[in-house]
């Protein structure tokens, strides 16, 4: 009953969000088609967000680590004001051929790069100082992801961290020695103890935690 009335609200939590672009419908189904764990992409009401949590930062240059298929990198585009841009990074590059036509195809191109390579060496190396930096890469290496987005985010600046509820793995012991889970408890842990940042942790979908820099300096330029 209970997984009965969880569908049930997730259809109902769809039905009451304004619809993505059929571009990005077209992108989600080719996505779960052609993907191993296309279940990963971010979706209509979790794109719907982040597109909408951009318009309200108003962000000049966004960080996502973890493209996947290109979907979240789209939304957060979309949400951009003249001159935003998404510097979008993947570690996997088997992925590029499906990705990069889908992004280079898009009406947001223009406003995206991507970059195939591991963000926590790459990312500082741009020199840009971010605004918003949107968090979906390896979870095992969350921690290490997360240091190096403060490094280059600006203080004021917005992270997002996807997946922090891990479909309730962080709450079962069954998982203790499962790394991915490891990985996300760990950052979940010093999230929640660190003096730089403020926090809440939303049950959207997997688990999504906003995280506000409230001080420190970045290590890239203006």
């Amino acid at each position: 009953m209970r997984n009965e009335i969880q569908e049930q609200l997730t259809a109902y939590i769809a039905a009451h969000t304004t619809a993505e672009p059929d571009y990005l419908y077209r992108l989600w189904r080719a996505t779960n088609i052609r993907l191993l764990h296309g279940r990963m992409a971010s979706g209509h009401v979790q794109g719907r967000l982040l597109k909408m949590l951009v318009q309200m930062v108003r962000p000049r240059n966004v960080l996502e680590v973890g493209t996947f298929s290109g979907y979240s990198a789209l939304c957060l585009a979309e949400g951009l004001a003249e001159g935003g841009h998404v510097y979008t990074f993947e570690k996997n590059d088997e992925l590029e051929d499906f990705t990069r036509p889908w992004i280079e195809g898009s009406t947001m191109a223009d406003r995206i790069t991507m970059i195939v390579g591991d963000a926590i060496t790459e990312a500082p190396r741009l020199g840009i100082a971010f605004d918003m930096v949107y968090l979906d890469g390896d979870k095992r290496t969350y921690c290490e992801a997360y240091e190096m987005a403060l490094g280059v985010l600006r203080p004021g600046g917005w992270l997002v961290a996807d997946n922090t509820l891990w479909d309730g793995h962080v709450c079962d012991t069954a998982y203790d020695h499962d790394q991915q889970t490891v990985g996300i408890r760990r950052f979940n842990d010093l999230v929640a103890a660190d003096p730089r940042t403020e926090q809440v942790m939303v049950p959207v979908r997997d688990g999504l935690t906003i995280i506000r820099k409230t001080g420190g300096a970045t290590t890239a330029r203006g």
